[in-house]
């Protein structure tokens, strides 16, 4: 789709593991220290409310289903 993301990119007060500024697209690839983190959840309304958009995935999908989360951020793009 001609998207370039960055990566560890600061957007106000936090950082998120990639970032498409041409879609304001966020992906962050979660570990099992952010299961029903309440920390997530503000910084997701947070950046939510400056416009952009956040996809969040475990990391043992991305090593178990790849081209599913491929599909969901060729979506989130848009």
């Amino acid at each position: 789709m001609g998207c370039k993301f960055r990566r560890q990119h600061s957007i106000s007060k936090y950082i998120v593991d990639f970032y498409c500024p041409e879609r304001k697209l966020i992906i962050e690839i979660d570990g099992s220290q952010h299961i029903e983190n309440a920390y997530d959840a503000q910084r997701d309304e947070y950046l939510n409310n400056l416009g952009f958009k956040v996809l969040r995935f475990w990391d043992n999908d991305v090593s178990n289903n790849l081209d599913g989360i491929l599909l969901k951020i060729i979506e989130g793009l848009g």
